[in-house]
């Protein structure tokens, strides 16, 4: 496939680098367009070394190929990353003065942009408004994320992820791509690629994010799960060709954005375990794939008031009674239908990779999903971060496959791992689990 990455003249105009590496890797061939500032923060024998093609930035060069089209009529996919307010503007408006803004003009084939700035160009009336045109033309808009901008401020405006942008991108076109991440040896390891379109056809419905149970109408008993790894699973199943209804419990900002502009992907939004538990319920029973990645409340208050708690009238202590909320994964694993696949998530303080095995067999064992996913969390890790490490184990306990990484490209590895069990079922005498990475069915807890 044909991909166009356009890099306007931003500080995160480095880790496109790593976007244009991403799509290179999957086995695209990648044509970079950085505009003119944009090679003052990263110059083209950086972009051409990562995208092994020449890089040109003005119209007047391959006049003879008459260039500032040709490469827009060949793209089968244009990412534009990072997409300053600047670029923002020219495309909503349709400017070309550039080679970058020529292409995009000429180009028939699915835009992708992924804005970075700081927070106060972002809030524009102005850039909200070109980014609320672009979406109404069909123009994907991934992110921005909140975090740390340049300058030492915080808030909305850090361009997303680059796995995250690529797996959004990719989810935008049809044609297969190869993925990688998990490890040798394992479905989807480097000897195995997985190719897109392994899911086409199937029903996911995918829980994210982390429920909310009120006190009060103002407070609430909450977990810290941002949404950012059940999102990067039910966006790569899209691309993998799956039909995916997500049901949402209180996502980041940046995330709920990143699923809206995916077609493909209906989102159900939830609150409390309850909601959850009810939505899922109803439509669990159409679904060939039933995936439970959100973090769910174990217990919820008894009682909510009905105006908000003062502390004047609770004093210097106040006690809250709290009642065990519905098991929703264990209820989904006990109705669900002949054939069905649940995949459940496990996160846990655990001290080291036994200890975290034991805590997830022992919970397998009471869930009975048919891959759990398990990972370690902490004041520093896990939740809010965008780096992961997982562990899937299959209904038996078995370790099926590791991984490692960002949690775009640690969702790949959970895919592969579906793919292959669902590809298992299919064939005659399915129903077997995947094989297993290493033998440690003597270990605690198997």
């Amino acid at each position: 496939m044909s991909v166009v990455v356009g890099v306007s003249g931003g500080i995160a105009a480095y880790k496109a680098v790593a976007v244009v590496r991403g799509l290179v890797r999957r086995g695209h061939d990648v044509h970079v367009i950085p505009t003119e500032a944009a090679l003052r923060f990263v110059g083209a024998p950086t972009w051409e070394a990562t995208s092994r093609n020449s890089v040109h930035t003005s119209v007047f060069d391959d006049v003879a190929e008459v260039r500032h089209v040709a490469l827009g009529q060949r793209a089968d996919l244009i990412v534009v990353a990072p997409a300053t307010a600047h670029t923002l503007a020219k495309i909503a408006h349709g400017l070309s003065d550039d080679l970058l803004g020529t292409t995009i003009l000429a180009s028939t084939a699915p835009l992708v942009v992924a804005p970075a700035m700081h927070t106060e160009m972002w809030r524009n009336p102005a850039t909200v408004a070109n980014v609320e045109l672009l979406r109404s033309r069909g123009v994907t808009v991934v992110g921005p994320d909140d975090g740390q901008l340049t300058g030492g401020d915080v808030g909305p405006g850090r361009l997303s992820e680059p796995d995250d942008i690529v797996a959004v991108a990719l989810a935008r076109v049809a044609e297969p791509a190869t993925v990688s991440g998990s490890p040798a040896g394992v479905p989807g390891g480097p000897d195995q690629e997985a190719r897109v379109g392994d899911l086409q056809g199937l029903r996911l419905v995918v829980s994210v994010g982390g429920t909310r149970e009120p006190l009060d109408p103002v407070r609430f008993i909450g977990n810290r799960s941002s949404g950012h790894q059940g999102a990067s699973l039910a966006l790569g199943a899209a691309r993998r060709g799956a039909r995916v209804t997500v049901v949402a419990a209180a996502l980041d900002g940046a995330v709920r954005q990143t699923l809206d502009s995916d077609a493909r992907i209906e989102v159900v939004d939830v609150s409390t375990a309850l909601d959850l538990e009810t939505a899922m319920a109803e439509r669990a029973p159409e679904a060939d794939v039933v995936v439970m990645a959100a973090a769910v409340a174990d217990y919820r208050p008894a009682t909510v008031a009905d105006g908000k708690i003062r502390k004047d009238d609770s004093g210097d202590e106040m006690t809250v009674r709290l009642v065990r909320t519905p098991d929703v994964l264990a209820g989904l694993v006990a109705r669900r239908p002949a054939g069905q696949v649940v995949v459940g998530f496990a996160a846990e303080t655990a001290g080291d990779r036994a200890e975290l095995l034991s805590l997830g067999r022992a919970k397998q064992r009471r869930k009975g999903a048919d891959l759990l996913v398990l990972n370690s969390v902490g004041w520093t890790t896990g939740f809010g971060s965008d780096d992961t490490a997982v562990v899937v184990i299959d209904v038996h306990g078995d370790v099926v496959s590791e991984a490692e990484g960002s949690k775009a490209a640690v969702s790949e590895t959970v895919l592969d791992a579906l793919a292959f069990r669902l590809a298992a079922r299919r064939e005659p005498g399915g129903g077997s689990s995947a094989p297993t990475l290493t033998d440690e069915s003597t270990e605690a807890g198997a």
